[in-house]
């Protein structure tokens, strides 16, 4: 993991945890739908990193969730931007994560940051996401919007969910298999958005996805190799919606997306690859236990 300058932290947490692990840093509590975050944070700050939201992929689907899931992106970018607008000088920069739920449902086509939005809650939200986050350019700042794929990390996010079925033989694909997931080690994802700080030419959308995306058949397969596990397993579409609702409906989206942008930067990939990248993460794990 690169090590990080001081940081100026923004949470929620009423209590946060320290982050020595990622060098110096100052926290302040802020409730980014409600308010407009404190003007001291962004003292003598070049870069801010807006990643906040309200978890997709816990939880069933509610009117009730699905209002966070909108506000927490769209009403908390919109505090933020106006939080910036209120103080001199104002940071150089703002890497806004999105996600590349803005493509939508593409089947097997291609996808790079020129392609057209799709259709459905999760791109109308990334759509809206996005255009807060870029009228901070009215205000002389560069804005580059980080459209994450499926995070890789050793703890949290899909994967730990993912490890115990998997250990316990229970492990297989989601409805078909055939829907393309478009992954990312952390790693990775810390690197891409120093990058897009850092690169003073890069600015709108840029895919935090690896080079290399595969179908959920594949990465099933890959899982359960890593893991030495067999995966005979089946999730049938109609089953997953039984349990899960309309949130299932985004596990079996096919969205195969390239970093097209970060590579004709010159951005580096730490792992390209899914086997390496899982097995990266577990070894972590392990480290860590």
């Amino acid at each position: 993991m690169r090590q990080l300058p001081a940081a100026r932290v923004l949470t929620r947490a009423v209590h946060p945890r320290p982050l020595a692990e990622h060098g110096p840093s100052r926290t302040w509590q802020w409730q980014p739908e409600g308010s407009l975050a404190p003007t001291a944070v962004f003292e003598h700050v070049e870069a801010v990193f807006h990643l906040a939201g309200e978890p997709v992929a816990e939880g069933r689907w509610t009117e009730a969730k699905k209002q966070r899931i909108r506000d927490s992106r769209v009403l908390g970018t919109r505090n933020l931007v106006a939080s910036m607008a209120a103080i001199l000088p104002r940071p150089r920069v703002l890497v806004c994560a999105s996600a590349i739920g803005f493509y939508g449902d593409r089947a097997d086509t291609l996808l790079d940051e020129s392609a057209e939005p799709g259709t459905g809650f999760l791109s109308e939200v990334c759509r809206a996401w996005e255009a807060e986050a870029l009228e901070a350019e009215k205000l002389g700042v560069r804005v580059v919007l980080a459209r994450l794929g499926l995070v890789l990390a050793a703890r949290g996010g899909a994967l730990e969910r993912m490890l115990l079925p998997f250990r316990l033989g229970l492990g297989g694909k989601l409805g078909n298999g055939q829907q393309w997931m478009s992954w990312v080690h952390e790693q990775d994802v810390v690197g891409l958005l120093l990058h897009a700080a850092q690169r003073k030419d890069l600015r709108g959308p840029m895919n935090v996805v690896s080079p290399a995306p595969v179908t959920n058949e594949t990465f099933t397969r890959e899982l359960g190799r890593v893991l030495a596990r067999p995966t005979v397993m089946k999730a049938p579409r109609l089953a997953l919606r039984l349990a899960m609702g309309e949130v299932s409906d985004a596990l079996l989206e096919s969205q195969r997306v390239m970093p097209r942008v970060a590579q004709e930067s010159g951005y580096s990939f730490v792992h390209s690859e899914l086997g390496g990248a899982l097995a990266a993460c577990l070894a972590e794990r392990k480290e860590q236990q």
